[in-house]
């Protein structure tokens, strides 16, 4: 469960608060008592195997080159027009 500390604490108190997001807590910021801001720690990266990878797409569903080309051009405009 985040802890609610207010703007002023978060000012004031941020090593500490740094300290305990390393260890995995999480806060909510209030501003005049109104949430504004969650912080949670950043997740650890975890190294997936390319096996795995492999396993897992080979379950996926198979993806049509030329009909998913038209969606996309249906959907995006991809013109190549400079911007300046």
């Amino acid at each position: 469960m985040a802890r609610v500390i207010t703007q002023r604490q978060l000012r004031n108190e941020n090593g500490e608060i740094m300290r305990a997001l390393d260890q995995g807590q999480s806060f909510i910021v209030t501003r005049n008592a109104v949430p504004v801001a969650q912080l949670s720690p950043i997740k650890a990266r975890e190294f997936v195997s390319r096996e795995l990878v492999a396993t897992i797409l080979e379950q996926a569903p198979q993806v049509k080159a030329e009909p998913f080309r038209q969606d996309v051009d249906r959907l995006l405009d991809q013109t190549p027009t400079p911007r300046a």
